[in-house]
């Protein structure tokens, strides 16, 4: 993924707060105004619900001898049982609030990320004229706790109502390795297919808090995931965070 799609990526983040920001104003005056006048029947809306999202990741931050040597479309995925609780005031703004997990995956080309180094700082090695493996990956994945403020036009109908939300992500990492597979010498000739995995958290920051916002009509909308806190822990590596886009499913 080059500098290009990466820019395109965080217009996307800014953009989505910006009409969640727009939009819950206009709204909030709104419904304010007519919440007095409709009284909204909630008795078959469901108090919890399971929250899907599947989107593309990207490092902020990165420099140019590691941006360089990412590679291809860097997935992520991540799940969440959520409870929802309607403002009595108001019931199109509501708090929603889970916990599940959230998972990320950047490829490399030509680049071996050493995590399992007891070097000081993390060694990002270029393998251009060297061993290296056919395809290479970085997961991570954290245990989280999402909280959101929530809209919705129509709290009666979920499925069929333009919704918006923001909020946070607290996470703790439970899990980071490095996968490589198909081993080949300099001339990227096959050495083996053998499969390489490596796991440690020594290098990473335990703790993740994101902002997230999503906008949407019915169960599918749009979401954004930005990292306030850096992927690695302060000196072992560049300050990079973490950003993802991509589609929620969800009922609310």
């Amino acid at each position: 993924m080059g500098p290009s799609i990466f820019a395109a990526q965080e217009f996307i983040m800014r953009k989505l707060f910006l009409v969640f920001a727009i939009l819950a104003t206009s709204f909030a005056s709104f419904s304010q105004e007519t919440a007095e006048k409709k009284q909204f029947d909630l008795s078959k809306r469901a108090a919890d619900h399971f929250m899907l999202q599947l989107g593309l990741s990207s490092w902020q931050g990165a420099p140019d001898s590691i941006s360089s040597h990412i590679s291809g479309f860097q997935r992520s995925a991540n799940a969440y049982i959520m409870l929802d609780k309607p403002f009595k005031g108001n019931p199109r703004f509501s708090i929603g609030a889970g916990i599940g997990v959230g998972t990320s995956n950047i490829y490399f080309k030509k680049m071996i990320v050493d995590i399992g180094s007891n070097n000081t700082i993390l060694p990002f090695r270029v393998v251009d004229s060297a061993q290296n493996y056919k395809k290479f990956k970085l997961n991570t994945a954290y245990l989280e706790i999402p909280l959101e403020l929530r809209f919705m036009n129509d709290p009666e109908n979920t499925n069929k109502t333009f919704k918006a939300a923001m909020g946070l992500k607290l996470g703790t990492m439970i899990g980071a390795h490095t996968k490589g597979k198909t081993l080949r010498d300099a001339s990227d000739n096959v050495i083996n297919n053998r499969t390489d995995k490596v796991h440690s958290k020594s290098y990473f920051n335990s703790t993740r808090i994101v902002a997230t916002a999503r906008v949407g009509y019915g169960i599918l909308s749009l979401f954004g995931a930005y990292d306030l806190t850096s992927t690695f822990k302060s000196g072992v590596a560049p300050e990079i965070k973490g950003l993802q886009i991509g589609i929620t499913i969800s009922g609310l």
